[in-house]
């Protein structure tokens, strides 16, 4: 029953912004391409990326009787791919109108794309701008980075993936801080650059507070280093919620498919959360 509910949602959620954006599709399709975005998410959510089971599951009568076949579906999937960002933007923007304290906190997450000792056998990506390097488990990796913003509740508003090399402060300008005047945003020490800092409170009345290093030139009262403590937690948390609708393994062909499976995992993570406020 849970799971009919969730289906349910999620694909009034999908027609409601087609019809939002004023998308249009051929009448005679077997499959609507909210149908086919509804399949992509409950694959991220349920099955762990693997759009199969998700098709075998959902080609029912009650479900989605028109389901296309594995290479069809694939098609109509690439064929739409650029669609599940601005959907991602849309259920973005209402988590930051719903977040009355106008607080948030970013941090980035390690997505690689085979174990490094298969990196010389890997056809996805080949550049050494892909290995990263991630302090906090100490070990070098293979593949690419998500940078995210999310909410204090731990809703996702903001986010965009990079190489493994980039520096997280190289990436910060990536952000679009599209976010209400009189905003805190949280973040690792990692993030101090103090141009960025001043932009954001000059422009947008946004306090950008990471962690500072102990010669910092600013340096912040105990007060605010435990509110950033406390704040640090919860993009750790979302990270972690992430971590558990990853599979081991990605599998795609290409970097186009294996970079749309990651946008596919942080949409469904919004819709998780979504779901959750809904039952």
């Amino acid at each position: 029953m849970l799971m009919e509910i969730e289906i349910i949602t999620i694909y009034v959620i999908c027609c409601e912004f087609l019809e939002a954006i004023g998308h249009q599709e051929d009448d005679q399709c077997r499959m609507s391409d909210a149908e086919v975005m509804t399949t992509a998410i409950v694959a991220m959510l349920n099955f762990g990326g693997n759009y199969a089971k998700a098709r075998k599951w959902l080609k029912s009568p009650q479900y989605i009787p028109g389901m296309l076949g594995k290479s069809r579906f694939s098609r109509r999937l690439n064929r739409i791919g650029h669609l599940f960002v601005p959907c991602f933007n849309l259920i973005g923007q209402y988590w930051k109108e719903v977040n009355a304290e106008d607080i948030y906190a970013i941090d980035t997450f390690p997505i690689p794309v085979c174990d490094n000792i298969r990196i010389f056998r890997a056809k996805i990506y080949q550049d050494e701008a892909y290995r990263g390097y991630t302090a906090s488990k100490k070990r070098y990796f293979y593949g690419l980075k998500i940078h995210m913003m999310v909410t204090q509740q731990g809703e996702p508003v903001e986010f965009f993936i990079s190489p493994g090399s980039f520096s997280d402060v190289g990436c910060l300008d990536q952000f679009d801080f599209d976010l209400p005047p009189g905003s805190t945003v949280y973040a690792d020490k990692i993030y101090n650059d103090y141009l960025v800092e001043d932009c954001l409170q000059e422009d947008g009345d946004v306090d950008f507070s990471p962690f500072r290093k102990s010669n910092s030139k600013r340096p912040d009262p105990p007060w605010k280093r435990f509110l950033q403590h406390h704040y640090r937690k919860i993009v750790e948390t979302s990270g972690s919620l992430i971590e558990g609708l990853l599979p081991k393994h990605i599998h795609a062909t290409n970097s186009a498919g294996f970079e749309l499976k990651i946008i596919l995992f942080v949409l469904a993570l919004s819709f998780d959360r979504l779901l959750k406020v809904a039952t």
